[in-house]
């Protein structure tokens, strides 16, 4: 199986390339800007397992025309993509009465159009093969969060998206899911939540603990299994049991 991995060089993105190398798929991944850090992937995918195919692609989900381009080049390196992991995002704080024209637009841009982009893009490979598997990385967010109207109206339109998706496309050998994620210690979680609302996660989450990558990772990788084909246009929360945040 060929993934298609958005945000795939650091976090949750980075997991998910590694899980699916390590369970015998080949992945293309995309990176905003950091080649650096791109190629550090691609060399742990090497080293995961030897002769695996990984590739990276720079990428700026938020522009149509650079998606449109890069699926096609993917498309012709891996000839065919099995399964479409959207889990490129940003989050820009500020209180509502406060945030500037930028700060929402860039969020809702790059998070829930840029998922659009790419699903739009690769579905019709995948209603030619009359098979896909789209998953969609959403956020406990998405039910609203304090200082966070743009990321959480751009993680509620997933929801959305993916429900249009699972109707639309699930008599084609497609499914649409979303893997909900909970507190996990990513670049995004270190530099955008207050040691608060860390200790609160901690305290509060049945776990007892912050997730691990590889727990998120592996459940996207089920949802694009064969094992996988009756979900259709659920949401999975990975959060030790702790489904609301402050």
């Amino acid at each position: 199986m060929n993934f298609f991995v958005t945000g795939g060089s650091r976090g949750i993105g980075e997991a998910v390339v590694l899980q699916a190398i390590e369970e015998g798929h080949d992945v293309a991944f995309t990176y905003v800007q950091n080649e650096e850090k791109a190629a550090g992937v691609e060399a742990k995918a090497r080293e995961a397992r030897p002769g695996a195919k990984c590739q990276a692609y720079q990428l700026d989900v938020g522009c149509s025309a650079q998606v449109e381009a890069v699926a096609d080049a993917v498309l012709d390196d891996f000839g065919s993509v099995d399964a479409v992991v959207c889990n490129a995002g940003i989050n820009k704080n500020n209180l509502v009465v406060s945030m500037s024209d930028d700060e929402w637009d860039s969020v809702i841009r790059t998070n829930l159009t840029g998922s659009f982009y790419v699903c739009r893009q690769f579905l019709p490979s995948m209603l030619a093969n009359r098979f896909g598997r789209i998953v969609l990385v959403s956020s406990l967010g998405h039910s609203g969060v304090s200082g966070q109207a743009n990321y959480c109206a751009s993680k509620a339109g997933l929801h959305g998206l993916c429900s249009a998706l699972a109707k639309e496309y699930g008599r084609r050998g497609i499914t649409a899911n979303l893997v909900v994620p909970g507190f996990f210690d990513t670049d995004m979680t270190r530099e955008g939540m207050s040691e608060a609302n860390k200790s609160f996660w901690i305290q509060y989450c049945p776990a007892g603990r912050m997730g691990e990558l590889k727990e998120v990772a592996k459940t996207t990788t089920f949802l694009a299994s064969e094992g996988a084909s009756f979900v259709n246009g659920q949401a999975i929360a990975v959060n030790g049991g702790l489904d609301w945040a402050p």
